[in-house]
């Protein structure tokens, strides 16, 4: 297990100016955006993609740091209702998985997407609740157009050995592990979580619960290591189904945090052995958006609380129960 960075809050610098910056604090891994929300700073597809001589100077770079990358990051909706705004996630996510082949790179991160309620809808719905019955009726189209679009989409990170790591995100169809595992369990091994505890902590999650519900079937690509904190004085008042702006911090019911801010170092060596248990021993990618904090400082905390966590050597044998 390694520590990563999800690397958009250093957008600042040159790829070559992150991945100094990265390797002089010890870390292992990055997961650059390569389209939608998290941008393309670091890792643009129009110049890598298709293009052996970038490819291999991307590749030279990353070993004179000693580096490598965890994951190619794409987050956007396909199955957005708007079908030009589809198309183009759509397009981002094949052109990640074609690159992600090229540079040897195993894992697409992104959202599952949200489509709308109904044929002829315009933007998406996000539905929480069965009743009224409408409100079920909208969720079973859901999985019928995510299902639709999974499955061809599966089949092509197949044929290019790429695996899709999809976030749990609340306003996306699959926002909590029961939904992750039904969208698999309706596709194929391809299809799994880039586990991001963060948006399950306000949900009432247990982080190493999910953990193992997950490992037990084998569904998780990647992991983000965000926190979150819930402020229950705000929580009790309106609940965590929280609309306040994320930059109006007091009157909000949760806020993203950076590691160890939401939860204590002994929360995160829990996960960390969670995630061991359950055969994961890939990279911890951080994923900086604590609003409190310079994005310079809490990246620096987390990846020094991190490396005190982290397992850097294979389990030795259990002497003490022969």
């Amino acid at each position: 297990m390694h520590v990563g960075v999800h690397t958009p809050p250093l957008a600042d610098k040159s790829l070559e100016g992150a991945l100094e910056y990265l390797a002089d604090r010890d870390v292992d891994a990055i997961e650059p955006g390569v389209g939608g929300y998290p941008g393309d700073d670091h890792l643009s597809r129009d110049a890598y993609l298709d293009d052996e001589d970038a490819q291999a100077e991307l590749v030279a770079l990353l070993e004179e740091y000693e580096v490598g990358i965890s994951a190619l990051a794409t987050h956007n909706n396909p199955l957005h209702p708007d079908e030009e705004r589809a198309e183009r996630a759509d397009t981002e996510l094949r052109e990640a998985i074609r690159l992600a082949d090229q540079l040897e790179v195993d894992t697409v991160t992104c959202f599952s997407g949200l489509p709308a309620g109904a044929p002829g809808d315009e933007v998406p719905n996000w539905i929480t609740a069965p009743w009224p019955s409408e409100h079920a009726e909208a969720h079973d189209y859901q999985w019928t157009v995510a299902t639709d679009y999974w499955s061809d989409l599966a089949q092509f990170a197949d044929e290019h050995g790429v695996d899709i790591a999809i976030e749990m995100h609340p306003n996306m169809l699959v926002y909590e592990p029961h939904g992750m595992a039904q969208l698999r369990e309706a596709i194929n091994e391809r299809i799994g979580a880039n586990f991001d505890p963060s948006h399950l902590y306000w949900q009432g999650v247990s982080i190493t619960d999910a953990i193992r519900y997950l490992g037990e079937r084998d569904a998780i690509h990647h992991v983000h290591a965000k926190d979150t904190r819930v402020y229950e004085e705000q929580a009790r008042e309106k609940g965590v189904l929280d609309t306040t702006a994320y930059d109006d911090e007091p009157n909000r019911s949760w806020l993203f945090r950076s590691v160890g801010y939401g939860h204590d170092e002994a929360h995160w060596k829990d996960v960390v052995s969670t995630l061991r248990m359950v055969g994961y021993d890939g990279a911890l990618s951080i994923e900086h958006e604590d609003s409190l904090t310079s994005g310079r400082e809490g990246l620096e905390k987390a990846i020094e609380l991190l490396h005190r966590a982290v397992f850097t050597t294979e389990p030795g044998d259990a002497y003490w129960a022969e």
